[in-house]
């Protein structure tokens, strides 16, 4: 088993700082040469960008299951229904052990706390999608998910999971990133002895990040928060996390976020001057119509609700969903 990392902090039992979130990860993403052929893939956002904000727990699953490095090389091969993780030149079916090693990592990650994980892309056993797989066609088939991925996300469904050549997209970056802060939260919230009220609150409290995803999504949300009294607490929990998690992986859209600006514009009318809310319009039509990244209207808004409070708008998740130097929103 690989060690975890910690980017930018040192351990220290004394230290009063919050935990970092934990994220699993493919290892030779951070730079560790697992690779087949001896190598790394080291991704130098997760690294260096999102490395000091998060604890990394390293998996390579095919070194964990005993193969060596460097390797002869692997791919998913179709037979029936199955896919099958096979080597390209001696053969060997590495499907069973595979999927019994997975298994049994799974157990210990269960116990890891985390927060997200990032695979590698393309890989038999850690692409997420459209992975190659091969049959008697000479063509393969951009059709397949990597054995260990596959584990992962059927034993944590919520986790927020994502490969690493998609996160290269601006906006798949952002979600993945507000995905794990929010699964944070969430596990948060049920962990604690949590009552309805405290249900109500988080729920509040993300309203403008659920809008921003999923208007429809939303109010199903609510109608399931108004309901809570009548519904048994696990029964309450699991479709909550389920239906909260599913929303907030639906991409947000340059139009679903102007209407949030504007909806929080509307609580800051009768409270700014005539020029301040005239700014703030043209710098969210800016926004509508790309001139400016989200950030610039986020960060005016947030000027305004700093200056002139509004304890609704200041609880908002929405303003600042992750560390602002990631800088996420200043590309979408």
């Amino acid at each position: 088993m690989l060690s975890s990392t910690r980017p930018g902090r040192k351990p220290d039992a004394e230290s009063r700082e919050p935990r970092l979130l934990r994220i699993g990860i493919s290892a030779c993403l951070l730079g560790e040469e697992v690779r087949f052929d001896g190598g790394h893939k080291r991704d130098t956002f997760l690294t260096d960008v999102l490395g000091p904000h998060v604890e990394f727990v390293p998996v390579c699953p095919e070194v964990e299951m005993g193969l060596g490095t460097p390797r002869e090389t692997l791919r998913l091969v179709r037979q029936g229904t199955s896919l099958r993780m096979i080597t390209t030149r001696t053969l060997i079916d590495h499907t069973d052990a595979m999927n019994g090693w997975a298994s049994k990592r799974l157990d210990t990650l269960d116990h890891d706390d985390l927060s997200g994980y990032v695979l590698k892309k393309d890989s038999p056993s850690c692409g997420m999608e459209r992975v190659k797989t091969y049959a008697d066609e000479t063509v393969p088939r951009r059709d397949g998910r990597g054995l260990f991925a596959a584990a992962l996300i059927a034993r944590m469904p919520l986790l927020p999971v994502e490969e690493e050549g998609r996160l290269s997209d601006p906006i798949l970056r952002e979600n993945f990133i507000e995905r794990v802060f929010a699964y944070r939260r969430l596990l948060d919230l049920f962990r604690s002895r949590w009552n309805i009220g405290a249900l109500v609150a988080f729920h509040t409290a993300h309203k403008m990040s659920l809008l921003s995803h999923s208007t429809t999504a939303y109010n199903e949300l609510g109608r399931m928060v108004a309901g809570a009294q009548g519904m048994p607490r696990a029964e309450l929990r699991s479709k909550y996390c389920s239906l909260f998690m599913s929303t907030m992986k639906v991409p947000a859209t340059r139009a679903r976020h102007t209407n949030v600006l504007q909806h929080m514009a509307g609580h800051l009318k009768k409270r700014i001057d005539d020029a301040s809310r005239a700014e703030l319009a043209a710098c969210i039509d800016d926004y509508r119509g790309g001139l400016v990244p989200l950030v610039v209207p986020l960060t005016l808004i947030r000027h305004h609700v700093r200056l002139q409070p509004v304890p609704y708008l200041q609880g908002q998740t929405y303003l600042d969903p992750h560390p602002r130097e990631l800088m996420l929103r200043n590309h979408v």
